[in-house]
């Protein structure tokens, strides 16, 4: 690790990324920290003069894209979930998703007397507490994990035993007992407690394309419907509010601290070419050809004086599997105006590990968007991933190359 961090250092690289992993420091006991290792890695860091983006990972590890080990949620929020299963996201055929505690019980002291968002604060407060001489000289971002993949949506495409292959549409999450309850509050409240009952039940399934299903497809499809717009509007609001909940709580905590604080949404660019653009309205994303999605997310972000960060940067349209309308690209382009518009900073990773030009000159182009002759330039970049095959002799001749220019582009502004 120590060469690794060494050899990073000489190519010019700013800083590492490293996950904070709730399931690893406060495994054993609710309030019982164990920062070991970590104390390690970021002493490493600080000797090797590299800055450090600590993400507070309340995630569970293991069965998505890039996850190469397996770190379950802490024992004792397992034990609660085990008690009562609809602590966890559940979709309408009663199936469990263990990667991250259902946003619908955020306030409710369900995790031994705290409640999930109490359990979010307390664990940033430790880590501030014992991590303060480093906070602002080698800490200076925090990126507060939101939901599975530490990104702020639902886990409507769970890759584990199979049950979503891409390019499918997903299904929404939003059936556990909290959830739905929120969810008949919110019809009662909107005079049409019959859509209270329930979420979507035509919908079709995890792999299905807009097109089979009636609630997706382009004519006459239940989202366009006063009941489709109620209940899309609902459960997008549940995810900005849980978003708003725990960034209020990260920004009190880390306030004066001389630390920037981020959060991450993801790029789902499949059938982004389509009307309904079903896979982004199933994780959470009111975003369709007649509404746009990301100006409310960009905008509750500068509320708190937040940074976006966005996830595929490296991919190109015309890569991507085109009768699935796949269109990245244009997705990034969107999410970029969604920023400059409510002036949050916006900063990039790579959704999935590359070692080619092709994708390097690719996120060079992305991180510095022109709109109407203005720059729109992000104010960070993380290349994912510091493994073995990074060190590689031809991939690291690239990966050097790549970082001068990426300093030469942000020099040149």
């Amino acid at each position: 690790m120590k060469e690794r961090m060494q050899k990073l250092k000489s190519a010019g690289v700013e800083g590492v990324m490293m996950d904070v992993w709730w399931g690893l420091v406060e495994r054993d006991a609710p309030g019982t920290y164990n920062w070991g290792g970590y104390v390690e890695l970021l002493e490493m860091a600080k000797q090797h003069g590299l800055k450090v983006q600590a993400v507070m990972s309340f995630h569970k590890c293991g069965g998505n894209v890039g996850d190469s080990c397996t770190i379950p949620l802490p024992n004792w929020v397992v034990e609660e979930i085990n008690k009562d299963p609809d602590l966890a996201y559940t979709d309408q055929w009663g199936r469990r998703n263990y990667e991250y505690v259902s946003l619908g019980s955020d306030t409710l002291p369900v995790l031994k007397g705290r409640t999930p968002v109490q359990c979010y604060a307390d664990f940033m407060r430790a880590f501030r507490d014992n991590f303060k001489h480093l906070l602002g000289d080698t800490i200076v971002e925090i990126q507060v994990g939101m939901g599975p993949s530490g990104e702020l949506r639902y886990p409507s495409y769970p890759e584990q035993n199979g049950t979503w292959k891409f390019p499918g549409i997903g299904a929404f999450q939003c059936y556990d007992k909290y959830m739905l309850s929120s969810l008949k509050a919110a019809a009662e409240a909107a005079g049409k407690p019959k859509w209270g009952s329930t979420g979507p039940t035509d919908a079709g399934h995890y792999n299905n394309w807009p097109e089979d299903t009636q609630f997706f497809r382009r004519e006459g499809g239940g989202w366009t419907s006063p009941y489709g717009e109620f209940f899309l509007n609902w459960y997008s609001q549940m995810l900005l509010d849980h978003g708003e909940r725990i960034l209020s709580s990260a920004k009190s905590i880390f306030q004066d601290m001389g630390v920037e604080i981020s959060v991450k949404v993801s790029g789902i660019h499949w059938h982004y070419g389509t009307r309904s653009h079903a896979p982004e309205l199933t994780a959470g994303y009111y975003n369709t050809r007649f509404r746009d999605g990301y100006i409310p997310i960009a905008q509750m972000l500068a509320r708190h004086g937040a940074i976006l960060n966005f996830t595929c940067i490296e991919m190109r349209d015309h890569e991507q599997p085109q009768d699935a309308r796949c269109a990245p690209e244009k997705l990034v382009r969107q999410v970029a105006l969604a920023t400059r518009k409510a002036q949050v900073p916006l900063a990039g990773e790579n959704a999935l590990p590359r070692y080619d030009e092709t994708a390097h000159e690719q996120i060079l182009r992305a991180s510095s968007l022109n709109f109407d002759g203005e720059e729109r330039e992000m104010c960070a970049f993380t290349y994912l991933r510091m493994n073995p095959d990074l060190f590689q002799a031809d991939n690291w001749r690239r990966f050097v190359a790549f970082v001068k220019k990426m300093k030469e582009g942000k020099n040149a502004h």
